[in-house]
């Protein structure tokens, strides 16, 4: 096996991203709290947020939007306009927050540019990943760069279709067992679980066994070396 691309997550990978969205997320059952428990709201939301996903896709947009819904659904359409506008100025917020790298992030790319294509791989709305990618400073590090509506195993052939490379080459890492790993390992590619502390629900899932094409790792600061005992 010669691994020749590896596809690196942005999102909780490369800079923090979730734990915005618990910040607005604690927020916002503050918010409701006079029609909803916290707990029922954060379960709501979420329920929102799933079946909006194929209306909205993923990203602080849609998140917005579906906590403008389940704030009126909840309150029986009685919260006011304030609250709504609340709820906007939160999104707005997390839209324009700036771009905070993970430890170690730039190293362990200029690491592994020596030696593989790199390419980066995310999902969401086009322009707020376009946006945090460039302030990111990384984008010149990258061979490419692919912001999907979706991560599936039909997403990922289709990216790798389009650049010449084979499953077998290929490894992906990121925070998401769900998007990262799995539909890799579906196609014949390599995947590796980096954890982040926060997880989104949606991202769960009841998944522990290991497989030959799954490794763990604690930081992103240990994927070259693991890269190294697999050529």
């Amino acid at each position: 096996m010669t691994i020749s691309t590896v596809g690196l997550d942005a999102d909780d990978t490369l800079w923090h991203s979730e734990s915005h969205f618990l910040v607005t997320e604690q927020r916002f059952g503050a918010l409701v709290s006079p029609w909803l428990p916290s707990e029922e709201a954060a379960e709501k939301l979420l329920t929102r947020e799933r079946a909006n996903l194929e209306v909205f896709g993923y990203g602080v947009k849609g998140f917005t939007l579906s906590m403008i819904e389940t704030a009126i659904e909840a309150s029986g359409g009685a919260i006011p306009a304030e609250a709504l506008q609340q709820i906007v100025n939160w999104g707005k917020e997390m839209l324009s927050h700036p771009v905070d790298l993970l430890p170690g992030v730039e190293a362990t790319i200029d690491a592994l540019a020596d030696h593989y294509r790199l390419v980066l791989i995310t999902k969401g709305d086009l322009f707020h990943q376009e946006s945090k990618i460039a302030e990111s400073g990384l984008a010149e590090r990258f061979h490419h760069v692919e912001i999907l509506s979706e991560k599936s195993p039909t997403h990922y052939r289709r990216v790798l279709d389009r650049h010449g490379v084979e499953p077998s080459e290929f490894l992906m890492a990121g925070n998401s067992l769900r998007s990262d790993v799995l539909p890799v390992i579906e196609i014949g590619s390599y995947g590796v679980h980096i954890p982040y502390g926060i997880i989104w629900g949606h991202e769960r899932v009841d998944r522990t066994e290991l497989e030959p094409s799954w490794h763990h790792l604690d930081r992103i600061t240990d994927l070259p070396q693991l890269l190294g005992t697999l050529v």
